[in-house]
């Protein structure tokens, strides 16, 4: 009795062919949406990687795009004893852990607020309104701050020396608000955008939830607390392993337009120090390492992450 459960089990988990071929018939247009975005992570993201060669090869212009000969880690030694290195290094860290303990729980806080929100066409209005600057470039953001920041027309500057008689400060130029700078438009751009995420997990939390803790006498913000933040728990996980390992790989293009020689001491990080070597000073072996060994990093603390997160709550990534 218990073969023919078996035999019969794996006969009903058998796919015919005439089966497989009616289902892409039938959803062949899915399928030929993905073939634009496959051929996009093809040529831009699985083929680049084999010019990871040039972080244990030479590299000499026009002979060659995968170097001339072998040197093993000379590059990796290079760059282990470069203080500019460990400086940009250590801005990348810093940065990152500011960014990611301001910025991570903030669209979490936001989408919960958004959603106790009774008043649907101000709900609409807000939600509209926070994940706008989402589409606006990078460039324009850094304008309109250099523009409002402005030591000599800024808006800011113009108030705080016709009010407080303070005299013009050069924001954009002064090391100690770098940071500082980046962080708020990091907030201001990308918080409602990331919003969206929770407040989708939010909406699939089951309403006898709510109705079983009204029951028992919770109010709103023990609902929050007991309700909504462990259903959405598997998200928050989720997007903070994602987030940890992106540590190392921040807004360059933000970065490298917030740059100045005057604030370059915490300004500068892993991959402008890439760019400036790679492209600039055409060191393309040497940049290559440097970026190699980013990415192991960025490996590593996403496994690491996903394992802590899999022991603590049971939730991870795979």
């Amino acid at each position: 009795m218990a073969i023919y459960k078996k035999q019969h089990l794996h006969k009903q988990d058998y796919i015919p062919k005439s089966s497989f071929r009616k289902h892409l018939t039938r959803y062949w247009q899915l399928y030929a949406m993905m073939i634009l975005p496959l051929i996009y992570f093809i040529v831009f993201k699985y083929i680049p990687m084999f010019g990871n060669v040039l972080a244990f090869r030479r590299y000499r212009p026009g002979m060659g795009p995968f170097g001339v000969k072998w040197v093993g880690f000379r590059y990796f030694k290079m760059f282990m004893q470069d203080s500019a290195f460990w400086n940009a290094f250590g801005n990348t860290i810093i940065l990152s852990l500011l960014n990611l303990l301001i910025n991570f729980p903030i669209p979490i806080i936001f989408a919960i607020l958004i959603n106790e929100v009774r008043n649907v066409h101000f709900k609409k209005a807000v939600q509209t309104v926070s994940y706008m600057p989402r589409f606006i470039s990078t460039v324009v953001v850094i304008a309109i701050l250099g523009e409002i920041l402005s030591p000599s027309s800024g808006l800011l500057n113009n108030f705080l020396q016709s009010t407080f008689g303070i005299e013009p400060i050069y924001f954009m130029n002064d090391a100690k608000y770098f940071r500082k700078l980046y962080i708020l438009t990091d907030t201001w751009q990308y918080t409602g955008w990331t919003a969206i995420i929770y407040l989708a997990a939010i909406t699939g939390i089951n309403s006898d939830l709510f109705e079983a803790a009204k029951i028992d006498g919770a109010n709103r913000l023990q609902q929050i607390f007991y309700v909504t933040i462990p259903s959405i728990m598997p998200t928050i996980m989720v997007l903070l392993i994602l987030n940890v390992g992106r540590m190392l790989s921040l807004g360059f293009e933000k970065v490298l337009l917030m740059y100045t020689p005057s604030n370059s001491g915490v300004s500068d990080i892993i991959d402008t120090l890439v760019y400036r070597t790679g492209l600039a000073n055409q060191n393309y072996s040497y940049a290559t390492a440097i970026g190699l060994f980013s990415g192991i990093i960025g490996v590593i603390l996403v496994s690491s992450s996903n394992a802590i997160s899999k022991k603590l709550t049971d939730e991870g990534i795979y």
